[in-house]
């Protein structure tokens, strides 16, 4: 086995290391189930012999009745092994998908801009199920099998030296077979995990967005795409099959020639009294149980080969570090928040070649309301995702405080930055977990007060379960305009020393705009607020206006002063004038 193979396996046989004492037990009773059942074969020779009276002392009745008994201790042995085992297994499997969520959770962002929603649920599911048997059942079901093999060869040995080398001479056969079988099934087990994981991505993202897809009738499309994928994980699995048919038919042609072999020579040997017809059936009893083990080992090393392409997946997301949220950094007290860009530069990871930000420059003093205004890919939500520090930047730095904020703890960083944007997030929950999210530890009456500073309270009463209201998934009960109140009385409740508000007014009609916009006000009192938008509405009353273009900034001000200045600005606001979708300017 290769050394990553090998490493792999090390790594299964850790997962299941919390369980030993549970897995030891299993063990025990696997042991002595293994035993009486090579101890059977005996039992019915005997009864063989004394009906064919070749040992007339020994009763029959007396050899059925210990043959009985050995199977009722079997039985129980045998509950006992799969209880332990299945349960060890699944907890397991729960602390793999939990460790699995953890690492996902811990990755940066830029890690989410390339990786697929899908493959990563299909991680969280699919691996870890792959891998639940194998460290746990398949594991007692290898020790079984295994002893029960090599017992049964030892018995063979015992029993009739000239057949057991007669019935083994297909081993090597099927070890060497074994081997190629599993190189080849490992690389194309891992291909199938990849397969399922393209598809599930891409029905998790219709799914998602079903609305989009009926507005443009792309159903069929997608079906075609969905069927193109699950086609693609089709056609691997069933080279996956061929290959474990073939195998396996191949093993079982060989050990049926080895038994039928063992019959024709143990004939002879009967027929001139060199064994008796109980020592000949106890010889094909442990055939059988050499053949069945033989054939179910090479079976579950298939499934630890499965494992091993699944595995390999998972232990790389687990050991995969984040550069920004696997590094702590500097506790992160309640700040003034005094914001400073530094000529910050600053490309995407999955863009590396195509700056977003050049020697971008702004001084935000405590308190005060800025608005960053600009055409479509200025920078302008960049801002914000560097100001949460989702990445940090290329080129200079940014301060808070007079501190650096690639120093700081980024989680602790974060509760202090509250976000309202155009198309905010809302869990499948109830109203009050989606406020309550802003704080966990908030009490119904904070909640309460922090919907009536949103504006939310007059929908919410109107709703029978008014609190425990489920919004459904992403939201979708409520209108656009419920929604953002929603997350306000979130942002509210989570009380942030600076605010970042994107676009979290332009997607409304003009009531929800007057509500959303009044709770908005109420929200930035007191604090650092940044403001992304397009309409002139939602940016004329800012302390000052930050215009971006190509990434640096062009110009700043106040409205009146830009609209004076006759440059960028004033151009931005006489085409939304003219679009009808500003108000006169204010010149």
């Amino acid at each position: 086995m290769s050394k990553l193979g090998g490493t792999t396996l090390r790594r299964l046989a850790d997962l299941a290391r919390p369980e030993s004492s549970r897995l030891a037990l299993a063990t025990v009773a696997l042991l002595l189930g293994s035993g009486l059942n090579l101890a059977y074969p005996q039992a019915v020779r005997w009864m063989i012999d004394a009906i064919t009276a070749d040992t007339p002392g020994v009763s029959y009745n007396r050899a059925a009745l210990v043959l009985v008994v050995m199977f009722l201790f079997g039985s129980a042995l045998a509950w006992v092994r799969v209880w332990l085992f299945t349960v060890a297994g699944e907890r397991v499997v729960a602390r793999l998908r939990r460790e699995v969520y953890g690492a996902i959770l811990r990755q940066d962002t830029a890690f989410f801009d390339s990786a697929r929603t899908g493959e990563l649920t299909n991680r969280l599911a699919s691996d870890t199920t792959v891998l639940q048997n194998t460290v746990t059942v398949n594991v007692s079901m290898a020790l079984r099998f295994g002893a029960g093999a090599i017992g049964g060869i030892a018995a063979l040995a015992w029993t009739s030296p000239i057949l057991s080398g007669l019935a083994l001479a297909v081993v090597p056969v099927v070890v060497i077979a074994a081997g190629l079988y599993g190189r080849m099934l490992r690389g194309l087990s891992s291909q199938v995990q990849d397969a399922l994981a393209t598809s599930t991505g891409i029905a998790e993202e219709t799914i998602g967005g079903i609305r989009t897809v009926r507005s443009f009738a792309r159903e069929p499309e997608e079906r075609t795409r969905y069927g193109r994928a699950v086609d693609a994980a089709y056609q691997l699995a069933a080279r996956r099959a061929f290959a474990t048919g073939a195998f396996q038919g191949s093993l079982g042609f060989a050990g049926q020639g080895a038994i039928a072999l063992v019959v024709w020579y143990g004939g002879h040997l009967v027929t001139t009294d060199q064994m008796t017809i109980g020592d000949l059936t106890a010889f094909l009893l442990y055939t059988l149980v050499v053949a069945m083990s033989l054939g179910a080992l090479s079976g579950l090393y298939g499934d630890f080969m499965n494992a091993i392409g699944a595995s390999e997946r998972i232990f790389q997301l687990l050991d995969q570090v984040g550069v920004l949220e696997g590094k702590p950094g500097l506790p992160v007290p309640r700040p003034a928040g005094a914001i400073r860009f530094e000529d910050v530069s600053f490309a995407y990871p999955t863009r590396p070649d195509a700056p977003v930000l050049t020697r971008f420059d702004v001084a935000i003093a405590p308190g005060e309301v800025v608005a960053l205004v600009g055409p479509s890919g200025s920078g302008k939500s960049t801002v914000a995702g560097l100001l949460a520090r989702f990445y940090d930047p290329q080129g200079g730095q940014i301060l808070l405080d007079g501190r650096d904020l690639a120093t700081l703890d980024p989680q602790q960083l974060r509760s202090h930055v509250g976000t309202v944007a155009q198309e905010p997030l809302l869990f499948a929950a109830s109203i009050a977990e989606n406020i309550r999210y802003g704080r966990p530890d908030a009490t119904e009456s904070e909640v309460e007060a922090a919907a009536r500073a949103a504006n939310a309270l007059e929908f919410i009463d109107r709703f029978p379960e008014r609190f425990a209201t489920l919004v459904g998934e992403r939201g979708v009960r409520l209108s656009g305009g419920q929604k953002q109140r929603i997350a306000i009385a979130r942002a509210i409740l989570k009380d942030p020393a600076i605010l970042v508000l994107d676009e979290a007014t332009s997607a409304l009609d003009s009531e929800s705009e007057h509500l959303v916009q009044e709770a908005l006000e109420r929200l930035m009192e007191k604090r650092t607020t940044i403001v992304i938008a397009h309409r002139l509405s939602t940016v004329k009353d800012a302390d000052r206006v930050v215009v971006l273009a190509k990434g640096a900034v062009a110009e700043q001000g106040t409205h009146e002063e830009l609209i004076r200045y006759n440059g960028l600005y004033r151009r931005l606001v006489e085409r939304q004038f003219d679009d009808g979708q500003a108000d006169v300017p204010n010149a």
